[in-house]
């Protein structure tokens, strides 16, 4: 009922066996607090929580125009209704080194388990489109290295993120990952991989964990979890999927509302009354309050 009761301390020690469990870690991406309980009841590992989902739902493209304070507030709101552990993305961490510092403090604050920070220009870019610039080598390493430095709870993991191998290369790439472990990144997110070769070079090249983006219409094929799983990539999110799903259901809903003027055709496709009242849990407020709960939720499916 309400929150979770799994404290954040936990969860992020969660996350971080997980990571060395050697069992590659699933991470669905969030796109409402609601869709948290089907990750955590379906049996995935984690909640990932996008940058480029938490912009479109305010109907912004993902150009770093969200604020700490939205991205904070939001992800407190989806890390606070599960149990499971949860990434979000940082952006470029909203300005200078000592604003990723806060970034990180406010992160800790809202509940998270980790966050990533990337090492591309502002304004950034999604991770596969062209034309995005990244930062030189030196502003990356300062930023993850203010990230170690401000978190309080040694458990919060701090993820890098690259995007370089879509400017320079894969061997760019390589070189970038190994400079932010230096700095002390506790995991390496290479943006962009063009096949499974390069995400066992990737491997080879850092001794953290490292995680694929498996998102659509993007610059990767559409890897398995066992494909990724046998060449030593340790998570997998799959950060727009989840809002994706849904948005075509909406439209299409849309569409045959528009052309038959009832949902009555869509009606078998929906989600149950039934179905959403299990999902928040609605007895277990009955239970708390027979006040609340005074119908017969049998005959309201």
């Amino acid at each position: 009922m309400l929150h979770s009761h799994v404290t954040a301390s936990d969860k992020r020690a969660a996350f971080r066996a997980g990571l060395s469990s050697g069992t590659i870690q699933r991470f669905p991406g969030a796109f409402t607090p609601l869709s948290t309980r089907l990750i955590q009841e379906k049996g995935f590992e984690g909640v990932y929580i996008s940058g480029a989902v938490m912009a479109n739902e305010l109907g912004l493209p993902d150009i770093g125009l969200t604020t700490l304070s939205e991205v904070a507030q939001r992800g407190g709101q989806i890390a606070r209704t599960t149990d499971l552990p949860t990434l979000i993305d940082g952006d470029t961490g909203f300005g200078e080194p000592m604003n990723v510092a806060r970034t990180v403090q406010m992160l800790e604050d809202a509940g998270l388990s980790g966050v990533h920070f990337e090492d591309q220009v502002n304004p950034k870019r999604c991770g596969h489109l062209d034309g995005k610039d990244v930062v030189d080598e030196q502003t990356a390493v300062k930023r993850i290295r203010a990230a170690v430095q401000a978190r309080r709870d040694p458990d919060f993991l701090i993820m890098a993120r690259t995007d370089i191998r879509g400017v320079d290369g894969l061997q760019a790439s390589l070189d970038r990952a190994k400079a932010l472990v230096d700095a002390g990144a506790d995991a390496i997110f290479a943006e962009a991989m063009a096949d499974l070769t390069e995400f066992e070079a990737m491997r080879a090249a850092v001794d953290v964990p490292i995680l694929a983006n498996m998102t659509e219409f993007g610059k990767s094929d559409l890897f398995t979890v066992q494909q990724l799983q046998d060449v030593g990539v340790n998570m997998v999110i799959f950060p727009v999927s989840l809002l994706r799903i849904a948005m075509g259901a909406i439209e299409r809903g849309l569409d045959a509302l528009a052309a038959e003027g009832s949902l009555q055709s869509q009606v078998p496709t929906m989600q149950t009354r039934a179905r959403l009242y299990e999902l928040v849990d609605y007895s277990a407020y009955a239970a708390f309050d027979e006040g609340v709960f005074t119908f017969d939720l049998s005959t309201n499916r």
